[in-house]
Order: C-alpha cells, then structure tokens, then sequence
C-alpha cells in the first residue's frame, strides 16, 4: 500500500467526491484571484469579451492601453502572449472603459474612441500607417494609395494593404474605411470579411446599403 496515496478523509478528496463547485463560489474565488495578481502585478495583460452587432470581439489591454482586438479568442491571445507578455488573464474590470466605448459606437453614440493605445503589435512603416488611420475621422473613407500619400510613401499601396490585413486593432483603428481606387470595397480581414466590412460603412453612414 502506497502510505503516500490520498486517504478518503483527505480534505481534498472529500472536496472533489462533493462534484462541481458552486458557480457563485467559483466566480468569487475567480475575482479574488483576478485582484491578488493585479495588486501583485502578476497580470500584465487583461481581455474580455464584448458582444457586438458583428459578433464577439475579445478586445486586449496592456498597462499601456489598448493592443489588440480579436473576433477569434484564441489567436489573438496566443499573439499577445508571444509578442507582449505571456501574463495574460480575463479581467472584464480592467477593459470596462473600452466595452463601454465600442457599446456606445454599435449604438450611435460615439464617433471617435477615446482610448489610449499600446502600439506593441506594430511597428515601422506599418505603424505609421496605422497612426495615421486612426486619425481619419468618423464616416470618411480613404483609399489604399490615398494612405499611402498621407503617410509620405505614394508608391508604397500594397505595402499599406498588408498594414490594413495586419491591423491588431480593427474598428478601433479603423481599417474599414479603407477602399480600393474607384470606390470598391476591398477586402477585410475581421469575420465575415467584406460583409462585415459593408456592415461597419453603413453604419457610420459611409456607404448606401444596396438596393
């Protein structure tokens, strides 16, 4: 007989014969532990889920500010994690600024994200792609060639493409606005791609819906 073996009287045994714990205590016990490693500062990165009109986005914030938001869970984690902090915890309290803020945008309330950004995910030529959409206002469009004009590089349109697809903070830095000479679309890379694309034009009253 193995002296080392978990007896039946064994606390932890009789804990885990009692089944599943109660979801209540679970989420309490899952708080304190969310705030043990804030005030500790063992959480560098916090997500959270925010239900939209174009599906679940996991937006993702460093100490910094914003740096990336994702509609797939997994791949936008697992790039966090690999090029900012493997350190990365659900922490719905630490993002309550940013669910607000894409909230009020889905319901016409906001035009303009007043968050600050951590531009870890990017950097160089594409950064400054990036900045410079950012600054592209509410409801205007531009185009690939037009971006890259404003950012001091008219030759440099399919450079500014793989910014656009590479973009870790759609919506937010708002590569929707971005069309092909002539108007079309373009591509998109967030889900449902141009759908999702004409989806967010519209809204912003961009572009007529089709008739």
């Amino acid at each position: 007989m193995n002296d080392d073996a978990p007896r039946a009287t064994d606390p932890l045994v009789h804990d885990l014969a009692g089944g599943p714990a109660d979801p209540v205590d679970l989420d309490d016990a899952l708080a304190r532990f969310r705030a043990v490693a804030a005030a500790e500062g063992l959480l560098d990165v916090a997500f959270a889920p925010v239900d939209t009109p174009v599906g679940r986005l996991y937006p993702v914030r460093t100490e910094a500010g914003i740096v990336a938001i994702g509609w797939d869970r997994d791949a936008v984690l697992e790039q966090v994690a690999a090029s900012v902090s493997p350190r990365v915890l659900e922490a719905p309290a630490r993002l309550d600024d940013v669910r607000r803020q894409l909230d009020e945008y889905f319901e016409h309330r906001r035009e303009h994200f007043d968050l600050p950004i951590d531009w870890s995910l990017t950097r160089g030529f594409r950064r400054d792609v990036l900045e410079s959409l950012h600054a592209l206002p509410y409801g205007e469009v531009i185009s690939y060639a037009g971006l890259a004009a404003r950012v001091g590089n008219p030759g440099a349109t399919r450079a500014v493409g793989t910014a656009m697809a590479q973009n870790p903070l759609p919506i937010v830095v708002p590569c929707h606005r971005v069309l092909r000479s002539g108007g079309a679309l373009g591509n998109y890379s967030g889900r449902n791609g141009v759908v999702t694309k004409r989806f967010l034009l519209e809204h912003e009253g961009a572009l007529l819906p089709l008739t």
